[in-house]
């Protein structure tokens, strides 16, 4: 990348200009924790990746396995690649070698009984083949059961207990790549057997307790290294409640379950292997690795080098740009903090050489990548876990997030284009940006995001149609600079296997609260707490809803921030009497923009390593760049109408006026609209907009007086200033 110096004012030096050019936004980060090996164990883990990958694309399209057994090995798949490229603590340096030998030997002898606990799986299996009924229940506890748990958690602390090597497998991390593999088995065993309908029972076999234990440990533990601890916590609030719950007062006690009875139960489709699990192993797993193609065709370099030429001059173009490609970008690889540090490390830079400070680079960053989580029709995966719990179909809800989306980006673009204006800041010079000329001739990149679009509106099914869309990106990319050939769709498929880790152990992870939720009933209590809540005011029942929406949120991938509240949240909406769709979008917009609400706002955080500015004062910028989608979601209410619901007279209506009150409210905002407004007009003005926002026919009436009002004040007043400053 390369630019124009400049002085601090913002203004260009008379130096050489050279062109911006977007390369390396397809390169994936590589996280502080992940191991980078050579030799053989980069050729083994390497192979790993393009089998689990490969099993993935050929499960779901020519040989399909049984549900639950595909979903076990979606997981285990996981689990070992996920312990064999991540460790669990800071990297050492070669002095640290011999100081931790010890715990290398301890590690390696925990290999017995992870080993012994496989072999006996292995003898278990043979057992069942061979007629038996079940197995002993003293064989599954001593010979099974505590040679597994000890192996894992033994094997969990020992790899936070010392530091590991960058290039080299640690031996703990071996021992519960072992203890997965163990856990994956038994499981795949006893559910394909009539054992499989004892789960929950008292008649259940043990060796399913154990498995699920172990299993769920291994889940948290690789949560906490691809994804914090934030959830991790959550997650641990949860189980202690299945146990605490029989001594709490008030509506969250409940009778209580036992730990042989809630285990036997969590690791089955009410719990781990249920909806988010059922998503990551088929959409989700599909999306990353049509995302890996086009990121090994280069399409993402493209992506932002077409933004750059599109909007790269308009005032303040950068941070236009950043609109564009981060929203484009971010709709795809699904995940808001790693869409900033991927498009970030190009814009934001850019965005504070032509005059925008720090925190204001950095939050309009964060808030246009946490945007693409809610950009149709991918919309970061989200849509599909949306159709897989209401039932409702995929290209519904696409159609219905359309309006809203449009709504989000505008309300950005204004707030980036008033303070532009305030700022008096430039777009870059023509000769600073690509030729859009040249750009156009390769408008064909677009081809396997339109064809993706295209198949499943015309009726194709989520899987064919993203299978056709990978296929593409293949094909496209033979007309372009950057073929692939055979070694580069391996590549693809090892990007793809190394991307999923993270979103597949955040979607188990899930997946365990919401196995706490649906066998405690707690979301059922939930519901008569809004419910009563909606008694007194529908409004009070809805920004509660809308407070607890974004604290389930707070630190979590938007994935399982929304599959979390979606089960606690959303079935109390309702109940008291909202539309089903309306309901999901409305826990789902907040799910999402928990990214940017303080005080933990990943992406602000992942922007501010970037911009250099202080991580909370990030948050709050760009808590307020993103104003509107913390009122969107409050206009599904008032007017179901910019969901699509309703006539096309109603959707057009409301459509038009809530856009002129996004309009008005970042005017108000940024205290700016033709030129500066006073502190009385933007009072005026924010009334206009909540008019023009809440959507009633009176309302918007009021609204559109106080808009035009405004629109003659100012355009009289400072319509003929400026030119320089006021057009763009």
């Amino acid at each position: 990348m390369s630019h124009t110096p400049e002085s601090r004012d913002g203004a260009p030096h008379d130096d050489v200009v050279e062109t911006v050019n977007a390369e390396g936004v397809d390169d994936a980060a590589v996280e502080s924790n992940r191991r980078l090996y050579t030799g053989w164990q980069w050729l083994l883990f390497g192979a790993l990746a393009i089998a689990y990958s490969s099993f993935h694309l050929i499960s779901l399209n020519l040989y399909p396995l049984e549900t639950w057994s595909f979903r076990i090995v979606h997981i285990a798949g996981a689990l070992i690649l996920g312990y064999g490229l991540y460790a669990g603590t800071r990297f050492a340096d070669e002095e640290h070698r011999r100081s931790s030998a010890w715990l290398s030997w301890a590690s390696y002898a925990l290999l017995i009984p992870a080993v012994y606990a496989l072999v006996r799986v292995v003898m278990m299996y043979q057992a069942m083949s061979g007629g038996a009924m079940r197995i002993d229940p003293a064989i599954e506890t001593w010979h099974y059961g505590y040679p597994l748990i000890l192996a894992t958690v033994a094997g969990i602390l020992l790899s936070w207990s010392y530091r590991q090597f960058r290039d080299r497998l640690s031996p703990a991390d071996l021992v519960l790549m072992v203890c997965a593999l163990a856990v994956a088995g038994y499981l795949l065993v006893m559910f394909n057997s009539p054992l499989r309908a004892a789960t929950g029972t008292s008649f259940a076999p043990m060796g399913i307790s154990y498995a699920a234990i172990a299993g769920s440990l291994l889940i948290l533990e690789l949560t906490r290294r691809v994804a914090g601890l934030a959830l991790v916590v959550i997650s641990a609030i949860f189980l202690v409640y299945v146990f605490a719950g029989p001594y709490l007062p008030g509506f969250l006690g409940y009778p209580g379950l036992s730990v042989g009875r809630f285990f036997s139960q969590v690791y089955t489709d009410a719990g781990i292997l249920g909806p988010t699990t059922a998503v990551s192993s088929t959409y989700i797993i599909l999306f990353i690795i049509f995302a890996a193609f086009l990121q090994a065709s280069k399409v993402g370099d493209y992506f932002v080098n077409f933004a750059f030429a599109a909007a790269g001059r308009a005032r303040g173009g950068p941070a236009k740009v950043s609109i564009f490609a981060s929203g484009l970008m971010g709709m795809i690889n699904g995940t808001s903090a790693g869409n900033v540090v991927s498009t970030g490390s190009l814009t934001i830079p850019l965005m504070k050489k032509v005059g925008y400070p720090a925190r204001s680079a950095g939050a309009i960053e964060a808030a246009a990548s946490t945007g693409g989580q809610i950009m149709p029709p991918i919309m970061g995966a989200g849509a599909f876990i949306m159709a897989e719990i209401t039932g409702i179909p995929y290209t519904e809800i696409a159609v219905a997030a359309l309006i809203p989306a449009i709504l989000y980006f505008l309300s950005i673009y204004c707030m980036v284009d008033f303070e532009a204006a305030r700022k008096g800041m430039r777009g870059m010079r023509k000769e600073e940006i690509p030729l859009f000329s040249r750009l156009i001739k390769q408008v064909y990149l677009f081809a396997p995001i339109i064809i993706l679009i295209a198949a499943l509106f015309m009726g194709y099914s989520v899987i064919r149609a993203g299978t056709l869309a990978t296929a593409s990106a293949a094909v496209v990319s033979w007309f372009s600079p950057h073929k692939m050939g055979i070694p580069a769709i391996l590549r693809a498929l090892q990007l793809a296997g190394t991307m999923a880790i993270q979103i597949i152990a955040v979607c188990a992870c899930a997946g365990l609260i919401v196995g706490v939720i649906s066998l405690t009933g707690v979301g059922a209590r939930f519901s008569s707490l809004l419910l009563g809540l909606a008694g007194v005011s529908q409004l009070l029942a809805l920004i509660f809803a809308m407070c607890i929406s974004i604290l389930l949120g707070m630190g979590m991938p938007t994935t399982a921030a929304y599959a979390v509240a979606a089960s606690v949240v959303a079935p109390g909406l309702i109940n008291i009497g909202i539309q089903p769709l309306v309901a999901h979008f409305f826990v789902f917009y907040f799910a999402v923009v928990s990214a940017i609400t303080p005080p933990v706002a990943l992406a602000s955080y992942a922007a501010a390593g970037i911009s250099g500015d202080n991580a909370m004062g990030t948050s709050v910028a760009s808590f307020k760049i993103g104003l509107a989608a913390f009122i969107v979601p409050f206009m599904f209410f008032y007017s179901p109408a910019m969901l699509m619901e309703g006539s096309w007279m109603q959707i057009l209506r409301v459509g038009v006026t809530a856009t002129l009150g996004i309009v008005m409210l970042a005017a108000t905002v940024q205290a700016w609209f033709f030129g500066p407004v006073k502190a009385w007009q933007r009072l005026v003005m924010l009334i206009g907009a909540v008019c023009m926002i809440y959507g009633g026919i009176y309302s918007d009436v009021a609204g559109l007086a106080i808009g035009a009002l405004m629109f003659i004040l100012q355009r009289g007043r400072h319509g003929g200033g400026d030119k320089a400053v006021a057009t763009g």
